[in-house]
């Protein structure tokens, strides 16, 4: 007689398959969530290109022949600095109309130092300063920007080395109008102000 242990291995064992048949195939692996995490944000991500026709998005049409000279014009340098300049008018002017409304010194008599000054009189002066202001502004935002545009154009490439050689040149001269000395420091001092707003907007 057969051992009972021995009739149940026999009872449990996979049919043999027929010569013509394939094996069964293998059990699926268990998902492995941290291979699953690699491809999707991790080092196996796929970056996907932008193509608007499978997004379902609009197509952008070729650009006419105006459009490109209107991009022309408004790349082109004395278009930079024409722009800058009415930005520094604005600018200079509002900053003058500022500083003369807060300052003290407004219609002020040596002779009679409390004397309260009128509103005409602060009106004129923030008129004086705000236009002072604006054309000195309007200047150096002027030339800061074609100086800028020339170097740009010159080495053929956009980074910080063209703001800080702009400013250079502005703040020298500048700052040459009042000796050598004065032009080496507006020179260094415009440079580090144009790098460090370059580096702020970057």
């Amino acid at each position: 007689a057969e051992r009972p242990w021995v009739c149940m291995a026999i009872m449990a064992a996979p049919p043999p398959s027929a010569p013509g048949e394939s094996a069964p195939p293998p059990p699926p692996q268990p998902l492995q969530y941290s291979l699953l995490l690699q491809h999707l944000v991790g080092d196996k991500r796929q970056p996907r290109v932008w193509d608007p026709a499978v997004f379902g998005g609009i197509p952008c049409p070729p650009k006419s022949e105006e459009q490109k000279m209107v991009e022309r014009v408004m790349e082109s340098c004395p278009f930079k600095a024409a722009l800058a300049c009415v930005g520094g008018f604005v600018l200079g002017g509002a900053f003058g109309i500022f500083t003369a409304g807060i300052d003290t010194n407004v219609g002020f008599d040596p002779k009679d130092p409390y004397r309260t000054p009128t509103a005409k009189e602060v009106l004129k002066d923030m008129g004086q300063r705000g236009i002072s202001y604006a054309k000195n502004f309007a200047i150096v935002g002027a030339m800061f920007s074609c100086t800028e545009c020339v170097v740009e154009s010159y080495r053929g490439k956009s980074d910080w080395k063209n703001s800080v050689i702009s400013g250079c040149i502005t703040g020298g001269a500048i700052g040459f109008r009042a000796g050598l000395k004065a032009g080496v420091i507006g020179c260094g001092g415009f440079a580090a102000f144009s790098a460090a707003v370059d580096y702020y907007l970057r």
